[in-house]
């Protein structure tokens, strides 16, 4: 566990007013989608045009978060077919993954949007569906006003090396753990 004794001094000022920014959430805990989604409503909030492209939810999910983004005027792509071990045929599951891939490089190349989330990215990347000099590639490159948040666990190294910022969600306690069903609503 964390040390609990608080700071004594506040942290270093920024000093530096970036263009855009590159986060990575990534770890073996819940809330990475969540806290990119709480990102995306901030960035809604201040007038920002926002995109998300999920690569492993399907539309089929019916996921909470993507109802109420649509409403609020998130671009939202649920593309996706689920992990890899629920796969009924893994040749097209990696095709879809290579497929929300292009749909989310060219939203980022375009610079339409000032954030784009991509969730659970580093599932296809890790089970080598999506090339990730190619990824690397990319968001080096993305347009200066295009900020990007990756999501999903064991990001590889090359992506925590190019991001601004990297957040790593520890699981302490799961209610999985104990056999607790996921309910919709305060999914986890």
């Amino acid at each position: 566990m964390a040390d609990p004794t608080p700071p004594t001094e506040a942290p270093p000022k920024g000093t530096v007013r970036a263009p855009s920014l590159l986060l990575v959430n990534t770890g073996d805990g819940k809330g990475k989608s969540t806290a990119a989604f709480g990102t995306a409503i901030r960035a809604i909030a201040r007038g920002w045009r926002v995109a998300v492209v999920q690569f492993l939810k399907s539309g089929e999910w019916h996921v909470g978060e993507e109802k109420i983004a649509r409403q609020i005027g998130v671009d939202w792509w649920a593309m996706g077919d689920g992990f890899t071990w629920d796969s009924k045929d893994i040749e097209e599951s990696e095709a879809i993954a290579r497929e929300a891939w292009a749909q989310a490089r060219s939203l980022i190349e375009a610079g339409e949007h000032d954030l784009v989330v991509l969730d659970e990215i580093t599932y296809p990347i890790n089970w080598g569906w999506i090339d990730l000099a190619e990824v690397v590639n990319c968001l080096e490159g993305r347009p200066d006003n295009v900020n990007v948040i990756l999501t999903g666990r064991e990001a590889p190294d090359r992506l925590i090396e190019i991001a601004d910022t990297v957040t790593e969600m520890r699981k302490v306690k799961h209610a999985y753990d104990s056999g607790i069903m996921a309910r919709r609503g305060i999914d986890y």
